[in-house]
């Protein structure tokens, strides 16, 4: 049984790449704390076999199937929540693209395109589900970071840039909205395990460093990244507002 301060019960959320790797894992949590889920993302399988999977366990969901960085999409996707739900109590901005590349090399088209990803469409679902939640006097909205965001490699220019800026713009947005109530926070992940990085995590030589430079040695599990989410989303957060919290094994506080 989840504890009081800790249940979403009655709560409804949507989580943006809900359908596989990290969004997942924080899906079926957000469900099995209780609350109803929108499960975003652009591959309709994907999205069944993530409603399925937390329908199977006795949590709710159901998919929404939009580009996020489709401005009319979501506008009209927020519309129809309105209508039918009255609300939107949770947001969890999950959704990011990588692509490392020589900064010298790199296209002004596909640098706005990972900005326009990582940080505008992000942006522009505060703004929507800000104004639900500004109605309903209360709201939480998680962003997914990174810990790319606070420090920087060579490669990874764009990708840092703009985690580094959806950063500013939870403190900036937790600011801004807290006298309606909401609270907007952030979770930064380190390395972890999932499908997209399959090929570097069979990499024994990454293995071995990861083992060195991280406090915990290893790389992270997807279900791992959950429950710092579901704390964000839940009333034991409720005085907790503007802060970034590090999932990383240890990382940036490891030398």
């Amino acid at each position: 049984m989840t504890p009081p301060e800790f249940s979403l019960d009655g709560k409804i959320a949507l989580v943006t790449g809900g359908g596989q790797g990290l969004g997942l894992e924080i899906t079926k949590a957000l469900a099995s704390a209780g609350a109803f889920v929108l499960i975003n993302g652009r591959n309709h399988e994907k999205l069944n076999r993530a409603v399925a999977s937390v329908t199977a366990v006795g949590g709710s969901a159901l998919p929404l199937q939009l580009d996020i960085t489709d401005e009319a999409a979501v506008k009209k996707a927020f519309s129809e929540i309105r209508e039918k739900y009255g609300n939107l109590d949770i947001l969890i901005n999950n959704v990011g693209m990588r692509e490392r590349r020589n900064f010298l090399e790199f296209e002004m088209n596909a640098a706005r395109r990972l900005i326009d990803t990582n940080l505008i469409a992000c942006f522009n679902l505060c703004q929507e589900a800000a104004q639900l939640m500004i109605k309903n006097g209360e709201g939480k909205i998680i962003n997914i970071t990174s810990i790319a965001g606070p420090i920087a490699g060579a490669g990874d220019a764009v990708y840092t840039a703009a985690k580094g800026g959806l950063e500013a713009l939870t403190r900036a947005l937790a600011a801004e909205l807290g006298m309606f109530g909401i609270t907007v926070n952030g979770v930064a992940p380190g390395f972890f395990a999932t499908e997209s990085n399959a090929d570097v995590v069979a990499d024994k030589e990454i293995a071995v460093w990861l083992e060195k430079r991280t406090s915990l040695g290893r790389w992270g599990d997807p279900k791992e990244i959950a429950g710092a989410v579901v704390f964000f989303a839940s009333p034991a957060a409720s005085y907790i507002t503007g802060q970034i919290l590090a999932v990383d094994g240890g990382y940036l506080a490891h030398f």
